[in-house]
């Protein structure tokens, strides 16, 4: 999935339900992408059932060569984001409208003109990447929020392994990339939302227990009826409920454990 726009699994079905849209967010390769295919693929796909990702990355500026010719960009700041749009394709969905996602090219560090992918009414979205939850209107629209804490370490091996093996980049460069944007972007924009967390995932996609409760619920939430499970969840959430207990809220239920007992994309 990496490098995606959008991943959809669907099959025909309309649906006229309000979509349950779940927000992922985390720090650069925390492993995002990698717990959202196993979410979708514990999930499931049925002839009643419709699941959507859609990466943050489509909704980057459109960078003009003049705006390339200042210097380098730092694609981990919030001004990096096309807010507006982002916003109102993240409403239309909720709304259970028909939407396109821009394609953007990180090559080109632009929009492919005339190229998008289509996304059709949903029973499950899930929007991903590093500062979901810093813009407050997209924030709001998420019914589950989940992030995917990854120490930092284990963060910048993989970004350094990707970058060198899947970019053709020096290893100089994305050393200095992170220190100087990644690094300081995820200090001050990307960790301070992870209060806004209702389940905060440590180590990624390897936490199966955490991932399996979360496709327990979901599964729940579209077997039972949407209505009930999503009431359900928010009388949760207001509880303070955690798959493992966030250190950042004050009123927590710890309701599951790894059995050790410890507590690629741009992003």
């Amino acid at each position: 999935m990496a490098g995606d726009t959008a991943h959809c699994l669907t099959n025909g079905h309309s649906s006229s339900r309000r979509p349950f849209l779940i927000g992922v967010a985390g720090g650069t390769a925390s492993g995002k992408s990698t717990v959202c295919q196993k979410i979708v693929e514990g999930v499931g796909q049925t002839d009643q059932r419709k699941l959507c990702i859609i990466s943050q990355d489509s909704f980057y500026r459109d960078l003009s060569e003049k705006d390339q010719a200042k210097g380098p960009i730092n694609f981990d700041h919030p001004d990096a984001f096309d807010e507006h749009l982002m916003t109102s394709v993240m409403e239309s969905i909720v709304a259970g409208k028909t939407v396109q996602i821009p394609v953007y090219d990180k090559v080109t560090n632009a929009r492919r003109k005339d190229e998008f992918i289509t996304v059709n009414p949903t029973d499950v979205v899930i929007f991903e990447g590093i500062l979901v939850f810093y813009f407050k209107q997209i924030r709001e629209l998420c019914q589950m929020k989940l992030f995917v804490d990854t120490d930092a370490d284990t963060r910048l091996s993989r970004r350094v392994l990707r970058d060198v093996k899947e970019r053709g980049r020096d290893l100089q460069t994305v050393l200095l990339q992170y220190v100087n944007y990644v690094k300081p972007a995820f200090e001050e924009f990307c960790l301070p939302t992870k209060k806004y967390a209702d389940i905060i995932i440590p180590r990624g996609a390897e936490n199966t227990v955490a991932i399996g409760l979360i496709v327990q619920h979901i599964r729940d939430l579209l077997n039972g009826g949407i209505k009930a499970k999503v009431d359900e969840w928010h009388s949760m959430a207001g509880d303070g409920l955690t798959v493992i207990e966030n250190p950042t809220t004050s009123r927590t239920r710890k309701v599951s454990q790894s059995m050790d007992g410890s507590g690629g994309r741009p992003h």
